[in-house]
């Protein structure tokens, strides 16, 4: 009787195991591949990134939560197992619907949207209390919140890439080469006209 009652426990904590067991666990940011699904910037190993996992076992990673709210509105809520955000603190990763947000203009993140995430209310709260800003919300307010950029912040955050296209770097390096190319027309025009007084003179010696 004891050696069934043993053989029933074990099975039911077995069971009890699988049943806690996360069937879709986040998947590590690889800072030499991994690109925004909306933004298509690099997504560095740090406190905004997010991701997504998708029923099929794919994982959908992001630059900034604004990235991520944004690709979660234009999909089916149905293709998604998992959604895992960072505490902003110690960068464990944590559900989306149970962490604390905290929002401000003035925050800078990636793509500017300004919300960070917390494991714990306490954190968010202490975050807030520290810098003197912030709106504290849950993943229902997120739900609601206008997700608006703050352009001004645009290009300010840096944790190790760029964001934009880096338009005016592309517009610097065409400068660049258009002042090289008319410098070398330039050489070429003068040593044209040399070539040519030269013969002239030869021809009227």
């Amino acid at each position: 009787m004891k050696k069934i009652l043993s053989v029933v426990l074990l099975t039911f904590m077995l069971f009890t195991a699988a049943c806690g067991k996360d069937d879709y666990p986040p998947v590590a940011i690889n800072e030499e591949i991994d690109r925004c699904e909306v933004c298509n910037m690099a997504i560095k190993d740090d406190a905004y990134a997010t991701q997504i996992i998708t029923k099929e076992g794919r994982s959908l990673k992001f630059d900034d939560l604004g990235c991520l709210v944004e690709w979660r509105n234009e999909h089916s809520a149905d293709s998604i197992a998992a959604t895992y955000v960072r505490d902003h603190n110690n960068l464990e990763w944590i559900k989306y619907d149970k962490a604390y947000y905290v929002y401000d203009a003035s925050i800078q993140t990636p793509m500017a949207y300004g919300v960070i995430s917390f494991e714990t209310e306490a954190a968010a709260n202490s975050y807030m209390n520290e810098h003197g800003v912030g709106m504290l919300m849950d993943a229902e307010a997120l739900a609601a919140h206008s997700w608006e950029v703050n352009k001004e912040m645009m290009g300010s955050h840096d944790h190790g890439h760029s964001h934009g296209h880096d338009h005016s770097d592309a517009h610097d390096d065409a400068e660049a080469h258009d002042d090289a190319d008319a410098h070398d027309e330039e050489e070429a025009h003068g040593e044209a006209d040399a070539h040519n007084e030269a013969a002239v003179h030869d021809d009227a010696a």
